[in-house]
């Protein structure tokens, strides 16, 4: 199979993912029969696990739904390797730092990370020989700690109510270790802007193509930013008049910003929700490509997860249902019938069995 000339030398894959014509538009899949694939898709293999990253399906949400005009739309992205849009970018970071040199053989990657960056790095580090150490706070699930570690990384756990220059933050013992580390590299998910071009270069273009161009709402959670500013630039470059929603949480300064100009520090609490919202504002945000911000709830967005799982059949992460709970409740009241609506979820569930889909851990928080 030929993967066309790699950007950054032989061991990038990056250009050779976002190649693959042979699989068609994804509407063409939608009325095939799950018992008989083309020839070409049964007889393809992969060098590498990493490989098999992107063009994750658009599945249409039927139930949850109900009483909403347009089409409303997943990007399933748990069929990316590692089970999440992470993935996308932490593949693009590591191959433009092997690019710039600042990546070299045998070195070890340091991140802080709420789990899903963590398992894209570690997928990568693995195909290409690097060491992983992943800086994560307590908040995060066990289930996601776990998973970093059965992959061969490193998992250090800092304290999730301190502020981000407390040298006891994530942020802080990450960027530490990068500096006692030597032959070591930070991505630094949240200010390189590697992770705003993986989305703008891939994920867009994968729903423009999706969508055959008849996208007009677009709908995504916002926590480094990478994923709703990379692929809002590119759509809104396709059709200025498309409209992007992004969704924050209540503890996140996301929406306030947007909305005055202010970062104010008495929007910042603890929240439950994982991957969505920030106490910091990351350079991959770009205000200008969200037009607007909601805000959805802890309960609301892990309530909504568990419909996902049981109405439409998408075991999917807690930010997806927070990110689908957001942008439903801005259809009902603006979406047309001629509407086209795309939403990300960003993960699988299994990163979330102790907690979301755990009914005593739900009944514990008044939630059930």
């Amino acid at each position: 199979m030929n993967w066309g000339k790699s950007r950054a030398g032989p061991g990038n894959v990056h250009s050779q993912v976002c190649r693959r014509p042979h699989l068609g538009p994804l509407p063409t899949f939608v009325a095939a029969s799950p018992l008989h694939f083309p020839s070409h898709l049964i007889s393809m293999y992969f060098n590498h696990i990493i490989e098999t990253l992107g063009n994750t399906p658009l599945v249409r949400l039927n139930k949850v739904t109900e009483g909403i005009r347009g089409t409303v739309l997943a990007k399933v992205e748990y069929f990316n390797p590692g089970n999440s849009v992470k993935d996308r970018m932490a593949l693009r970071m590591i191959e433009d730092a092997e690019a710039a040199g600042i990546l070299k053989p045998g070195g070890t990657i340091i991140e802080g990370t709420s789990g899903n960056t963590g398992m894209g790095l570690a997928l990568t580090a693995i195909a290409k020989g690097y060491k992983t150490i992943f800086v994560m706070s307590d908040k995060q699930s066990k289930e996601k700690q776990d998973i970093l570690r059965a992959v061969g990384a490193e998992v250090v756990i800092c304290p999730v109510d301190v502020a981000p220059d407390d040298p006891r933050s994530y942020y802080s013992v990450a960027k530490r270790l990068n500096a006692e580390t030597p032959n070591s590299f930070y991505p630094n998910q949240y200010d390189n802007l590697s992770n705003t071009a993986a989305h703008y270069e891939a994920t867009g273009p994968e729903i423009w193509t999706g969508t055959e161009g008849k996208i007009t709402h677009f709908a995504a959670g916002v926590g480094t930013g990478g994923t709703i500013c990379g692929t809002s630039k590119y759509l809104k470059e396709q059709n200025p008049a498309l409209f992007t929603l992004g969704i924050d949480t209540y503890g996140s300064v996301f929406k306030k910003y947007k909305e005055t100009g202010i970062f104010d520090e008495n929007e910042i609490y603890p929240y439950k929700t994982e991957g969505i919202g920030e106490d910091i504002l990351p350079k991959n945000v770009d205000f200008d490509v969200i037009d607007q911000f909601v805000k959805v709830t802890d309960k609301d967005g892990a309530l909504m997860t568990r419909r996902l799982a049981k109405e439409e059949g998408l075991f999917v992460g807690w930010s997806c249902g927070s990110a689908t709970f957001g942008a439903l409740e801005y259809a009902r009241e603006h979406l047309k019938e001629e509407d086209t609506m795309v939403i990300v979820l960003p993960d699988h569930g299994t990163r979330y069995l102790g907690k979301i889909y755990n009914d005593e851990w739900m009944r514990a928080q008044g939630w059930l």
